[in-house]
């Protein structure tokens, strides 16, 4: 049974880095939409709220309980995070808010948390609520993506990104069910996990290779190779045995750092307008953080097999 104090720190670590993510999301959407979608694009204001106001209840309670290893992985903001916010509040016009992050970047871990049962009490009904504006935020996607497939409304969003959106909001919800549950989600499956996470890695190169310039040949021809490349690392996990999964989990390690420093290197490409896309700056620090996300996370089973 999963003890109280790692039943705190495993949630308001997940929310401090999917919270945010949903908040994305939803903005993402809402810049998607034209004016003929404007009643969706306030209900995916809405929800940007919303999830705004989790990810800052989720950063006070943080302080000196998370462990610093997921603060040095810059998954819950990295260098670019703050002005990637600032430079895409100014391409569309829609306000972000940059208080959360400022206070994300000051958050400190702890190696020995002192998790008292009234922080316990605030995580847990932090989770019912964040679990209340899933359901929300998954059933509006679900509508989005059924609309657009059938060509009722328009949106600049890929049909394959919504449903990326979607299964990444499921996934969050799935991690905070187990939560509830009494799992420890700091080592699920692995099979599973690496599953998802290669199918994650595997669409942000197909999305970044369709939302690069065309003249953009050298990059597009990287993106298009890094998704060949999970592709391959995903079909292994079918029928690998333990011994094998060692070997695709270290090779899907190296490869993932790989493709961080890549997205690492487009997001400051982004950032300074070097490179020719229309990839937003915080969707390029998006991605980036999901990689950073995945790299600490294989870097842990990697030293539980050791």
């Amino acid at each position: 049974m999963l003890s109280q104090e790692r039943y705190v720190v495993l949630s308001l670590e997940l929310h401090l880095f999917f919270a945010r993510i949903m908040k994305e999301h939803a903005l993402f959407l809402q810049a998607g939409f034209t004016p003929a979608g404007a009643p969706l694009g306030r209900e995916a204001e809405g929800l940007r709220r919303r999830f705004g106001e989790l990810l800052v209840s989720a950063v006070r309670m943080s302080g000196g309980i998370i462990q610093p290893k997921v603060v040095a992985s810059h998954e819950i903001v990295t260098l670019y995070t703050l002005g990637a916010e600032e430079k895409t509040q100014q391409l569309l016009g829609i306000p972000v808010s940059r208080n959360v992050t400022q206070a994300q970047i000051r958050l400190r871990g702890a190696a020995s948390p002192a998790v008292s049962q009234a922080l316990a009490d605030q995580v847990r009904l932090l989770n019912r609520n964040t679990a209340r504006a899933l359901t929300a935020l998954i059933a509006f996607k679900k509508r989005v993506l059924e609309a657009v497939l059938d060509c009722r409304i328009f949106t600049v969003n890929y049909p394959l990104n919504i449903e990326h959106l979607l299964r990444e909001a499921q996934w969050y919800q799935q991690q905070l069910g187990d939560l509830e549950k009494g799992q420890d989600i700091g080592w699920p499956a692995l099979r599973d996990t690496a599953v998802f996470w290669n199918r994650d890695m595997t669409e942000h190169a197909m999305f970044i290779r369709g939302m690069l310039d065309p003249s953009e040949s050298a990059l597009i021809a990287a993106a298009n190779g890094f998704a060949k490349d999970y592709t391959k690392l995903t079909a292994g996990l079918g029928t690998a045995n333990e011994r094998m999964m060692e070997q695709i989990t270290r090779e899907t390690l190296e490869k993932t750092k790989q493709y961080r420093d890549f997205k690492a290197a487009g997001a400051a490409g982004i950032a300074a307008c070097k490179i020719r896309s229309v990839i937003l700056p915080l969707l390029a620090d998006h991605v980036l953080r999901e990689a950073n996300y995945y790299v600490r996370v294989l870097e842990e089973f990697t030293i539980h097999n050791a």
